[in-house]
């Protein structure tokens, strides 16, 4: 491994525990938010339902996280496909772009050249 991909993976990595940690963070405050609905809650439910918010938003951002990791290798795959094809169709009008005034030129030569 390079130290350019060592350097990519490191900073992929930091960015994956920073993500993490906010998830989890807005999954604390979410749980916070929910359980202060419920003012009659003791306070051994109101850290039970808290803890079980949390573990719920984490799983759901999770699985957030992997549909749009699917997806975005889904379109990268498309996307490559296309342009495949698209580079293809280019070559192909360049060939006949050299081919035609080559075919002309050959062609007007012959027609002057004596039998």
């Amino acid at each position: 491994m390079t130290a350019r991909e060592e350097e990519r993976a490191l900073v992929a990595q930091v960015e994956g525990h920073l993500l993490l940690a906010a998830t989890r963070e807005e999954g604390r405050r979410a749980a916070a938010r929910l359980a202060d609905r419920f003012g009659w809650l003791t306070d051994s439910q109101r850290t039970d339902l808290e803890r079980h918010f949390e573990t719920e938003y984490a799983a759901l951002a999770r699985m957030s996280w992997h549909r749009t990791a699917q997806r975005a290798e889904q379109l990268r795959h498309e996307y490559e496909s296309r342009y495949r094809s698209l580079r293809q169709l280019l070559l192909v009008g360049f060939l006949l772009a050299c081919a035609l005034p080559t075919a002309t030129v050959l062609l007007t030569l012959a027609a002057r050249a004596p039998l």
